[in-house]
């Protein structure tokens, strides 16, 4: 963003060095690209007086003019009055008439940041001419070159064209990206402010600038203007006048060079005053020519602005000839049959202002920022609106800058005020007041500011202080939409006091050793342990396809989906962590065969999953870490290596992670478990993949944590899984309070007894259900000082008698100061068997 130092000293006094300017904005605003001094473009332009033109004898376009410099151009030849010769073909020279004069051995400023053209007196058609008398284009101060510039400011002839208009002038290129919170630093008046509480000068705002400022009185109702629905995010502020008595002509010639200057092309009196107003606040306007906007809209009296999103395949030609197709998300400026300009971006061409304009429609708007930047991406538009509409504007500063605006159409054009002002408002805008104290500020900074130190840097940009006892009562002004929170307060005395003048002490801090990260050791543990166990850990990526969701059963309704995804396969946020690793078994599966007859394999992963809270829920996304397994081997290696199913695979995984952290898991069928605990938005896409007959709940005092189990036949078919495929997926929080202290007990040296137990149950008694009780049974009537194991060694079923099975266990007992007798074992087998068969119905064999 360019700013012209002269225009900034219209509203302050600036007391440095150009080079000392650069360094306090660029330690203290913003970086500074660089900086142009305008001087030397135009330190040899003079201002002269035509006194003669006559024709040229030998050419019929051109004129034999005589100037006078006031005698100030040295070592050119003059005639007997002291004029000097120049010929000059342009329509509208003529006697008596003040122009911008470009003498022999000066550059023309239009060449001068391309191919430099320095001029010298030559002959043209036998008359020699002394420099030229310049254009606009030539003077690069707009893109006229039909004629002259014509002086519009009665000077001496002889004075300089850069002071006349203001050009001895530095120009100083700004980043804008430093200022993408700063809606007020995209206006002069804004920067001329900062630079003001830099310099530590009171700054005062222009009288005409004020948030509640007098609307002129008009009964007559000239126009007509509706927001949509009265939607905020359309129009936070929507002030429009409808303006009669223009008279459409150039701008001032010293309001078109300040335009130049930073890089836009003056137009007319009009366009100039609301592209002017906006390089001034950072609020852009826009005019419409009134008479155009009645004609579209025949059936009313007066027009109708109607702000409105764009219908669907809707067309707009725009101010450049660029025919664009809108969106439902565009905001549009409409009437009742049509757009006519896209909001904050760029006006229609069917609304026009040009020369037979005479009325006009003056909008002075806040739109929605977020659809602006969406639409201005869509359509590949950057306008300076565009750039300024993105950062947010204060709707508090619209109805002053609109009234400053139509003075200064009354004054360049004549216009004037033709109905009631129309001042669309759905919102009401309230500046928050912050509370802090010297020491809130001191802390942080490591100053010893007091109170009215404070004060009075704050005051010097125009935020109001009060003093409260030790508090400070700090008012935002209405331009600012950036201040909210204290530590913003803080952030503005470091500024304009200058972070260089900060102590440069490095804080103290303590030496002893930062807590640790419990999810970076949990997550270094489990992979040590999975790794060493034979699985592989995988990296997914956070969002996958749609159709993937589908094809795991999992509801893509309940995940959040990418407006602007990168890339078709990650449209939405995964449900689980699950979905990436079963759609990486068949290509692993399928590739592996060529290399390997054991084709199995063990995945995992531990990251973090998102989801809504509900399927209407648009807050901010559920975040879940997880634990995520599958183990899979293909029918060949399955039947070979394994006689059981693919769950007790994924089981043995599991126990292996919950016997390292001492958590007592509890597996629970999925079929038999509280399925109200099941119903929330989270556990029931987790669980969504599995098989409710061959899966189980992973549970924690009743508490669900997760899901263990085999696939649902459709997911293997939709994914082409081995039929021997199984995992698990589990909650981080499962491990929140376990301990991975050693459970190491010495052995006794005593000699081991063992003896086999086999029991014959229902076949509906639960293998977990049996083991639990003998074990506990063991645990109650083993003898003091001993140790002990209980393992399976084998559970059979007889074809003629599928109502029971025989489950096989080894009992390992010592002790631990003496060597335990058969008899004494037997008895313990004999009780614990007979308790066994009185609550389980299991009887000895």
């Amino acid at each position: 963003m360019k700013i012209s130092l002269n225009w900034i000293k219209q509203f302050t006094d600036i007391n440095l060095t150009i080079e000392e300017l650069i360094h306090k904005l660029g330690s203290q605003l913003g970086a500074v690209e660089g900086f142009e001094n305008l001087s030397e473009i135009y330190k040899d332009v003079l201002i002269v007086r035509v006194v003669e033109c006559i024709k040229h004898e030998e050419a019929d376009k051109l004129n034999v003019c005589k100037i006078d410099d006031g005698g100030k151009s040295q070592g050119i030849d003059r005639d007997e009055n002291g004029l000097i010769q120049v010929v000059c073909g342009a329509p509208n020279v003529r006697s008596g008439m003040l122009v911008a004069w470009i003498p022999p051995k000066a550059i023309v400023p239009s060449t001068f940041h391309k191919e430099p053209f320095q001029l010298e007196a030559r002959e043209l058609r036998g008359k020699i001419s002394h420099g030229m008398l310049a254009s606009q284009k030539e003077l690069s101060i707009g893109d006229s070159h039909e004629g002259l510039l014509e002086i519009d400011i009665d000077v001496e002839p002889g004075t300089s064209f850069a002071s006349t208009y203001q050009l001895d002038d530095y120009v100083i290129d700004l980043e804008n990206k430093m200022f993408t919170h700063r809606p007020d630093c995209f206006g002069i008046l804004g920067i001329a402010r900062e630079i003001s509480g830099i310099e530590g000068i009171q700054f005062v705002s222009p009288d005409w600038y004020k948030a509640n400022v007098s609307e002129p009185i008009v009964d007559e109702q000239r126009l007509t203007v509706n927001v949509e629905n009265q939607i905020p995010e359309l129009a936070a502020r929507f002030v429009a006048l409808a303006i009669d008595n223009v008279q459409i002509k150039p701008s001032p010639i010293l309001m078109q060079s300040y335009l130049s200057r930073i890089g836009i092309r003056p137009i007319n009196n009009i366009v100039d005053i609301t592209n002017y107003m906006m390089v001034l606040t950072g609020q852009p306007l826009h005019a419409y020519d009134y008479d155009k906007c009645q004609q579209l809209d025949s059936s009313k009296d007066s027009p109708t602005i109607i702000v409105r999103h764009a219908k669907k395949s809707e067309k707009l030609t725009l101010l450049n000839g660029k025919e664009i197709e809108l969106n439902e998300n565009d905001i549009t400026i409409a009437n009742n049959n049509q757009a006519i300009g896209l909001a904050g971006i760029m006006g229609g061409s069917l609304t026009e202002v040009d020369a037979k304009t005479t009325r006009i429609i003056l909008e002075c708007a806040t739109f929605g920022m977020y659809e602006i930047r969406k639409s201005s991406m869509k359509h590949g538009i950057f306008s300076d609106a565009v750039t300024r509409f993105t950062k947010g504007q204060s709707p508090k500063q619209n109805m002053a800058i609109a009234l400053k605006s139509l003075s200064l159409i009354y004054e360049l054009s004549g216009g004037t005020l033709a109905g009631s002002i129309v001042d669309m408002k759905p919102n009401s805008f309230t500046n928050p007041t912050i509370t802090i104290t010297a020491d809130f500020v001191n802390d942080r900074l490591g100053t010893s500011f007091n109170m009215n130190d404070i004060g009075d840097i704050l005051s010097r940009v125009e935020m109001g202080i009060e003093y409260n006892q030790d508090n400070i009562v700090i008012s935002s002004p209405f331009w600012r939409t950036d201040i909210e929170i204290p530590e913003d307060i803080v952030e503005e005395v470091g500024r304009l006091h200058g972070y260089f003048k900060l102590n440069n002490n490095l804080p103290k801090r303590s030496i002893s050793p930062s807590i640790r990260n419990k999810y970076l050791d949990l997550h270094t543990t489990i992979r040590s342990l999975l790794s060493a166990a034979g699985a592989n850990e995988i990296v997914g990526n956070s969002f996958v396809h749609g159709d993937l969701l589908a094809k795991i059963n999992q509801n893509p309704t309940m995940a959040y989906q990418l407006s602007n995804a990168i890339s078709p396969e990650l449209q939405y946020f995964r449900l689980s962590l699950t979905p990436s690793l079963l759609e990486l078994i068949y290509p692993n599966i399928r590739s592996n065969q060529v290399v390997s007859e054991n084709n199995e394999f063990a995945l995992f992963e531990i990251d973090k999953f998102h989801s809504k809270g509900s399927v209407d829920n648009e807050s901010l996304p559920n975040e879940n870490r997880s634990l995520s397994f599958v183990f899979s081997a293909d029918s060949k290696t399955a039947k070979k290596k394994y006689d059981g199913a693919a769950y007790y695979m994924a089981k043995k995984y599991l126990t292996l992670i919950a016997d390292k952290y001492n958590i007592p898991i509890k597996l629970v069928p999925l079929d038999q478990y509280d399925q109200d605990q099941l119903n929330d938005a989270i556990s029931s896409q987790v669980i969504a993949p599995y098989d409710a007959n061959r899966s189980a709940i992973v549970s924690v005092d009743n508490k669900f944590y997760g899901i263990i189990g085999e696939y649902k036949k459709t997911i293997k078919k939709n994914l082409k899984l081995p039929e021997f495929t199984a995992g698990f997926e589990v909650n981080l929080d499962i491990f929140n309070n376990a301990s991975t202290n050693s459970r190491y007990k010495m052995l006794p040296r005593f000699p081991k007894i063992h003896q086999d137990i086999c029991f014959k149950v229902s076949s509906e008694l639960k293998y977990s259900d049996l083991f639990t009780d003998l074990w506990n049974q063991v645990e109650v009537a083993k003898p003091e000082n001993t140790f002990f194991e209980i393992g399976a060694l084998d559970i059979f079923q007889k074809e003629d008698d599928p109502s029971h099975k025989q489950v096989t266990f080894r009992l390992l007992i010592s002790a631990y100061d003496r060597t335990l007798t058969s008899e004494l074992i037997n008895k313990l087998v004999n009780n614990v068997s007979q308790n066994l068969l009185e609550k389980l119905g299991a009887e000895r064999i």
